[in-house]
């Protein structure tokens, strides 16, 4: 149940949420909404695979 629901949030933050690395964003220039828009992707991609 908690993995099927975090590969759907997935596919919705692929669909709403921007990329960063398409937009080439330097991480160390990165505000900090936009380090916590990558945190919290990563987490919801992390918690999908596993």
């Amino acid at each position: 149940m908690k993995k099927g629901f975090f590969k759907v949030l997935a596919k919705v933050n692929k669909v709403i949420l921007p990329s960063f690395t398409k937009q080439k964003l330097d991480i160390t220039k990165a505000s900090k909404m936009q380090l916590a828009i990558i945190a919290f992707r990563a987490y919801v991609t992390k918690q999908s695979l596993d």
